[in-house]
């Protein structure tokens, strides 16, 4: 297809009553890595459960391969081909892996296109979900978005609590996916990392964007992510501001 596979104009998003995310525009294109940094509290994840359907949407347009979906319950825009990976790692601990997988799986997807991104849980097929490791239970995660047939997926914070080492696992993946012609739209607390994997960047402060271009432009500037995240940069503060982003 021409054009972004996922398109937003004019975003504007609420949690419970209280205004968050404010009139943002964003394209994802197909077979892409998107990247959405900022501070916590810039409003990344309401954001991203306003396109998904998990937050009120009060304005603007949301359009995937498109489709308006901004009107659509959750379970439509998931039809429709949009993943969502939250930030729980929730996974059905009692299931074992291949039951976790079927569950999900709808349209096109296949076991074993999951079972060759991740070899880890192709050996732990017949286990508990419950018994794996955080990285493996993201895998897992990861893997049931890839056989719901997603266009796109959507992934917040995959990193949380999970060893550097686990992360840059998880960033490969990030690329398979690409690799297999979807799309994706990824926060994450390690900036770099996802810099790294990433085409285009935005970057919110209090629910707006303040940065959108290549990933080139920001991959291992610190103190213009500083900047960007938090407003001027204090004198000296460079080595600091990359601490913060990784």
């Amino acid at each position: 297809m021409s054009g972004p596979v996922l398109a937003l104009k004019g975003v504007s998003v609420n949690r419970g009553e209280v205004p968050i995310v404010h009139d943002v525009s964003l394209d994802v294109e197909p077979g892409t890595v998107t990247v959405v940094l900022g501070a916590n509290g810039a409003g990344k994840t309401t954001l991203m459960d306003g396109i998904a359907g998990l937050a009120k949407a009060t304005s603007g347009t949301i359009q995937l391969g498109g489709t308006a979906m901004e009107r659509l319950p959750v379970y439509k825009r998931a039809q429709a081909g949009l993943g969502y990976v939250e930030q729980a790692r929730t996974v059905f601990r009692t299931l074992t892996v291949e039951q976790n997988l079927l569950v999900s799986r709808s349209g096109a997807g296949d076991l074993e296109t999951v079972y060759g991104l991740f070899p880890e849980l192709n050996k732990r097929r017949g286990l508990q979900a419950g018994h794996l490791s955080g990285g493996e239970q993201q895998m897992l995660v990861l893997g049931r978005a890839l056989i719901s047939d997603p266009k796109v997926v959507l992934i917040d914070e995959m990193s949380l609590g999970l060893a550097p080492v686990v992360v840059r696992r998880l960033m490969h993946a990030v690329k398979d996916l690409v690799g297999l012609g979807i799309a994706v739209l990824l926060i994450e607390q390690f900036a770099n990392l996802a810099l790294e994997v990433g085409a285009n960047a935005y970057v919110l402060r209090k629910g707006r964007v303040v940065f959108d271009g290549p990933c080139d432009e920001l991959r291992g500037d610190g103190e213009r992510l500083h900047e960007f995240y938090f407003g001027a940069v204090p004198a000296g503060a460079g080595a600091e501001a990359e601490g913060e982003t990784r």
